[in-house]
């Protein structure tokens, strides 16, 4: 196996890590900055009105993106394993 396919490998694997965390980390992020503008706002800092939205949120993402991550790493396994073959000899 050549250092470039190596790399290639890397990199896809790279993406797809990308992929799979953006839903999820961008909905933390979206609810974070609305619970911290609402705790701004009104001067509540209360821990928990941070981290129960951000939970449920996070939840929801899952459920509604989690098909399409499903599809997307299934596919990148099974290219892999097609290419295993190859990538040996």
């Amino acid at each position: 196996m050549s250092p470039d396919t190596v790399l290639d490998l890397t990199r896809q694997a790279m993406v797809i890590i990308l992929l799979l965390s953006m839903p999820i980390l961008l909905t933390a992020l979206a609810v974070g900055l609305l619970v911290g503008m609402f705790q701004a706002a009104t001067q509540i800092n209360e821990m928990t009105l941070s981290f129960i939205p951000k939970l449920f949120a996070v939840v929801l993402a899952i459920l509604l993106a989690g098909p399409w991550m499903l599809h997307l790493l299934v596919d990148f396994t099974t290219d892999l394993f097609h290419r295993i073959p190859g990538l040996i000899g």
